[in-house]
């Protein structure tokens, strides 16, 4: 890499007062607050600085990323759900126990074994993160998203990348609010409707291939039963479940098994943190350092959702193109030198996230959320 690559670069040039190579702290102010509130600017630190701060950092990352091998690269993640699909076969033969333990087993192997493929799988396969091959990562994406996660590839990537890492926390585009559902009580929300999310995920693809080629509907309809149906006709043939009414129950449990703090984890991250206008958002370094959120190391949820999706959140949304261990890697880099720059490093536990979702449900996911100016940046 002797260029910085395109990804590497700011996401757009932005408007508005203060350029973001100036350091310092800065005021946050919500609209709304009372008029006398103090506003304050940010001290310039080095009022002559020629480049940017996130290009500063971009530097120190992709030198960490030039020196890496292809097994940190790349390897250690590839290597965790080739291991998840070679779980899968003995935890069909364990389905097929008549001993209580032994199918609880094949159970929990299989829930462990379809959160990695369907999580951390299409995550890192919406990022093209698997492979530096653009026709591979494109495969991919197909083949975790559609086959593996039961989703439309091209609205999974939309969705995600184009939207919530491109306008992350961005009213009306990448705000996270595509979780809400106000309607339901909290305690619904929060421990139950998860559950239904193996059913609605399909049936949510299907809405999203209005207006797309029939060849691309064909295809994803045709991909998304396969995965579907594969895993039913195992079941059956292999588990020799007797009935279809339980072997459908038994994909309902292994999908769901992980359900709940899957979407946990997308809520907790992002909701409740700084929020910003599509007219006046900071540049990328302030948007991400505002709005992201990390949690801490977890050993089921790291293997299970990946780093990115856990401990390294706001490491993968200023660098989204990296796999799940560079963004283990270049943690320590990051958070040292936003903290050196005196700019947020947001994290907070599990169960202080919950506890506050539970008790603030109404303000965080029912509401309308406050807008943040960060006053000289933007």
């Amino acid at each position: 890499m002797q260029s910085v690559p395109e990804e590497w670069r700011e996401g757009r040039d932005e408007g508005g007062g203060g350029g973001d190579g100036k350091m310092g702290e800065m005021l946050v102010k919500r609209k709304g607050d009372s008029e006398g509130s103090e506003e304050m600017r940010k001290n310039d630190g080095e009022e002559g600085e020629k480049e940017s701060l996130m290009m500063e950092l971009t530097r120190l990352v992709q030198k960490m990323v030039k020196e890496s091998s292809w097994w940190e690269r790349r390897g250690i993640d590839c290597s965790i759900l080739a291991a998840a699909f070679l779980c899968l076969p003995p935890a069909f033969l364990l389905l097929g126990s008549s001993h209580v333990v032994w199918f609880s087993a094949g159970m929990l192997l299989m829930g462990v074994a379809h959160a990695v493929l369907t999580v951390k799988g299409t995550h890192l396969a919406s990022h093209g993160a698997l492979s530096e091959s653009q026709a591979w990562a494109k495969f991919w994406a197909v083949f975790f998203i559609e086959i593996c996660g039961s989703f439309s590839a091209r609205a999974g990537i939309q969705g995600h990348i184009k939207m919530h890492h491109a306008h992350t926390n961005v009213v009306g585009l990448g705000d996270s609010s595509v979780w809400k559902v106000p309607f339901l009580p909290r305690t619904v929300y929060l421990f139950i409707a998860p559950l239904a999310v193996p059913i609605i995920t399909p049936l949510v693809a299907l809405a999203h291939l209005k207006g797309h080629s029939l060849a691309h509907i064909v295809r994803t309809i045709t991909m998304v039963t396969l995965g579907l149906y594969s895993q039913y006709w195992l079941l059956i043939h292999v588990s020799g479940f007797l009935s279809p009414l339980s072997a459908l129950l038994c994909m309902l449990v292994c999908r769901a098994m992980f359900s709940v703090p899957y979407i946990h984890v997308n809520i907790f991250q992002h909701i409740g943190l700084h929020m910003f206008s599509p007219t006046r958002r900071p540049k990328r370094i302030y948007q991400m350092t505002h709005g992201v959120l990390n949690l801490p190391r977890n050993f089921l949820l790291d293997w299970t959702f990946g780093h990115s999706l856990i401990n390294c959140h706001v490491e993968h949304h200023l660098f989204p193109f990296l796999s799940d261990h560079m963004c283990l890697k270049v943690k320590p880099v990051v958070s040292k030198y936003l903290t050196e720059k005196k700019l947020p490093y947001q994290q907070d536990s599990y169960l202080s996230r919950l506890n506050l979702f539970f008790h603030k449900y109404q303000e965080l996911m029912v509401f309308a959320p406050p807008i943040t100016e960060l006053v000289g940046v933007q």
